[in-house]
């Protein structure tokens, strides 16, 4: 008989966010004075653009054809079209047909872009892949999967939710293969600003790694749009050289099943991006790169979805006002409170209130030297609640997790 499964590089990571959820939670029944109510995943729920199923239904016939990997040149331009005016870009100032490919969703581009740009040793030594903590968990995979040492660097508050690459010691940085920026941030919805951005880049080009940009949430702003990594290339010159950035129709149009993103930036990188995605990645189908090209070209279904976020964290902000650990982010459409013990508040949420959070620990990687699984995490303390269901849902499941987490003091004894 065949002997045990052999050891894989695989067992070093932590077990994916949402299975860890449903052991914490176990067999335990949802507590609460209604319907329990999801606030774990971050799936959007608003409508989506009504064209779009309409054009998926006129181009039918192209389910019938194999798609190229580089997409239609209809769907580039649309990109590139979309980038200089998001981005302020210059007209022509990022080619289409060189700098720009679709992918299926950024979650595998996010995974694959390392295998495509890492090399075998760096500086003489095993390559490093610095990445945010707490962190999207498709970047920690990447970096093993490719034997790369995946670094984690802490994004709390206090150095405002946001890594700091750049200070990082020079010998690290110059093994340093790729770093993932996620801006804005997920879970904590900072933003990093243009100088932020412009300092990474500078850290990059003068050590001679990759920046990919993830910035699905770029279009969930609250008040001012958050700058791109394109956009702070573009100041510094050098025809976006070493940056890359990741973008998709999930957050922006909700349309997380169509599957259809795309990365675009660094003329060599994308080309041995597009070399390396030809032989297994998942190609966008003829239909959805249809329709994905005409939502990059409208912008009132983007502008309508921002302002039913806006609206509830209004909500949150009424609810959660002078809580100890809120605070309204600038960006994306999570919470992400200080509660002092994530998976403690995350099963009290769910036994005394039927809300379902996902503790803050499960987004992060514990600090070297940590003793055990949550030990010294810096997720330990937080919890992260999605306000992605309809305004009256989020509404009632902020009142009943202020209910737990802080709940009215009794009343002044009379006399």
């Amino acid at each position: 008989m065949p002997g045990p499964f052999p050891t894989s590089r695989f067992d070093t990571l932590p077990d994916y966010p949402f299975p860890r959820l449903a052991a914490l939670l176990g067999d335990s029944a949802p507590g609460g004075p209604g319907a329990p109510i999801l606030m774990s995943l971050g799936e959007p729920q608003h409508p989506q653009p009504p064209f779009v199923a309409e054009i998926l239904h006129a181009a039918r016939a192209g389910w019938a054809k194999y798609p190229p990997v580089d997409g239609t040149p209809a769907f580039r331009r649309a990109v590139a079209g979309w980038l200089c005016r998001r981005y302020g870009l210059d007209d022509g100032a990022i080619n289409p047909d060189s700098q720009i490919l679709p992918v299926a969703g950024t979650k595998e581009a996010l995974f694959l872009v390392v295998a495509a740009l890492t090399p075998e040793t760096k500086a003489g030594r095993r390559p490093a892949v610095l990445i945010p903590n707490p962190f999207y968990a498709p970047y920690a995979a990447a970096a093993v999967a490719t034997g790369a040492e995946p670094v984690f660097v802490d994004a709390g508050p206090e150095t405002g939710f946001l890594p700091d690459y750049a200070g990082l010691p020079a010998d690290l940085l110059a093994r340093t293969a790729l770093v993932y920026l996620c801006n804005p941030a997920n879970p904590q919805g900072a933003v990093a600003d243009i100088a932020y951005q412009r300092r990474l880049i500078e850290c990059a080009r003068a050590h001679g790694f990759f920046v990919a940009a993830d910035e699905c949430y770029g279009e969930l702003y609250d008040r001012a749009a958050p700058p791109g990594a394109l956009q702070a290339a573009a100041a510094l010159g050098n025809d976006f050289a070493n940056v890359l950035v990741f973008n998709s129709l999930s957050k922006r149009s909700n349309l997380p099943g169509l599957r259809s993103g795309f990365v675009a930036g660094d003329t060599a990188a994308i080309t041995r991006f597009r070399r390396l995605r030809a032989y297994g990645a998942a190609v966008t189908p003829l239909p959805v790169l249809e329709a994905a090209a005409a939502a990059w070209g409208d912008e009132a279904h983007v502008e309508a979805n921002r302002a039913l976020y806006r609206t509830k964290f209004d909500a949150a902000e009424r609810i959660l006002g002078g809580l100890p650990g809120f605070y309204r982010p600038a960006a994306g459409f999570f919470l992400w409170l200080d509660v002092g013990d994530g998976e403690q508040a995350a099963l009290r949420l769910w036994r005394e209130a039927g809300v379902r959070v996902l503790p803050g620990p499960y987004l992060a990687a514990d600090r070297p030297g940590a003793a055990g699984r949550g030990g010294d995490n810096p997720g330990r303390r937080y919890i992260r609640v999605a306000l992605v269901a309809d305004a009256a849902a989020c509404a009632e499941g902020l009142s009943r997790l202020r209910a737990v987490l802080a709940p009215a003091p009794a009343p002044a004894p009379v006399g």
